[in-house]
């Protein structure tokens, strides 16, 4: 989620703007992920083939590229506080993670058929907040931690509790304890698990992006990363077998998207680093060539509620087969690059990305 050149949507918005290919190509990363998880939420998630394939390849990925991409943009926001004498913005972080809160919890009920993911956004901002100005080595710590002790937390706590949890998504007509345990363990978002790559996020926001050997470090690590996990798993179940259908400990191996399990939130991170690091790479490109896609970069949050809303008043129950979940996900792409390329023409914030800039701005008046 992004700003006129910085992440409006997600957590960098309320920053003074940066300019610079550098963040043009963030914002298109950030549109790719958009783009991605329109595709998985309009579905179908059947077919064979390889427009299936091409089709079903952003389960699993996009979600986690847009949380690593949360977590930089959390970077950036928050970079001068990180200097000799520099302060937190934290009524900005706080608004925003209770209005992203709020916001995702109010949408859930809509009949779009979609796990929102805005919930966990908002209580990882607000979980981050002691690590944003600790040093890298002490995030670089705790990332490594969550990375592998989280998904073993995750399955200790249902083998104790002999509870499987749902991946029901957190709505606004629950009770409060429902809605922290959905968020925090039992949705389709557990951030006992998504803080991993968030964290993640917040690391490379605080490395020179713009330096081509780290751009060429992302690119080629990331696809080793993602190529590594996923052929890690295929061997580890072909060696020890599919895991059991209760769940345990023997799941540990799986890397099936959404699993929640290391080798998935490896290889998908992994594939998340690869795609920043090959827009990195291709910044002037991006610059000179993908203005729409900067754009929609630019408006993420407004494009995401706006997806939701456009697949519960629109679409669903469709689609049903490959070829019109393929043709609706190109419309409602193409109509929100359209339409984020005007706004952007027009205005320097997008609709809902404004609600994100309040705080800052009500203090800037005093």
């Amino acid at each position: 989620m992004t700003d006129a050149a910085v992440p409006a949507g997600s957590p960098d918005s309320g920053a003074a703007p940066a300019r610079g290919p550098r963040l043009l190509a963030l914002d298109a990363t950030r549109a790719a992920a958009i783009v991605g998880m329109i595709a998985v939420n309009v579905g179908p998630r059947t077919g064979d083939g390889p427009a299936a394939f091409l089709y079903h390849l952003p389960l699993g990925r996009a979600s986690l590229l847009f949380m690593l991409l949360a977590g930089i943009g959390m970077s950036l926001l928050t970079r001068s506080a990180r200097r000799p004498g520099g302060s937190l913005p934290w009524p900005t972080i706080l608004w925003r993670a209770a209005l992203l809160l709020a916001a995702g919890l109010a949408l859930q009920p809509l009949p779009h058929d979609v796990s929102v993911i805005l919930p966990t956004y908002g209580l990882l901002f607000m979980a981050c907040l002691p690590l944003l100005k600790a040093p890298t080595r002490i995030v670089a710590a705790v990332t490594g931690i969550l990375f592998a002790a989280g998904p073993v937390a995750w399955i200790a706590l249902q083998v104790a509790t002999g509870e499987t949890y749902d991946f029901t998504a957190p709505s606004i007509t629950d009770g409060a304890a429902d809605i922290l345990h959905g968020i925090v363990l039992s949705g389709p978002y557990p951030a006992i698990i998504w803080a991993a790559p968030f964290l993640a996020g917040l690391l490379l926001g605080r490395a020179d992006l713009g330096n081509r050997a780290l751009q060429k470090r992302l690119a080629w690590w990331g696809a080793a990363t993602a190529a590594g996990g996923y052929l890690l798993y295929r061997a580890l179940v072909a060696l020890l077998g599919q895991p059991g259908d209760a769940m345990g400990f023997d799941h540990l191996v799986s890397g099936v998207n959404h699993s929640q399990m290391p080798l998935w939130i490896l290889s998908g991170t992994g594939s998340a680093v690869f795609v920043l690091g090959a827009f990195l790479l291709c910044e002037a490109f991006v610059a000179e060539w993908l203005g729409a896609l900067v754009s929609a970069g630019q408006l993420s949050l407004t494009i995401y509620v706006g997806h939701l809303v456009w697949l519960a008043a629109l679409v669903r129950p469709e689609p049903h087969y490959l070829y019109e979940g393929i043709f609706i996900t190109i419309a409602m792409s193409l109509a929100a690059l359209v339409f984020a390329d005007i706004w952007t023409s027009r205005f320097k914030i997008g609709p809902l990305e404004r609600l994100l800039h309040w705080p800052a701005r009500k203090t800037s008046r005093r």
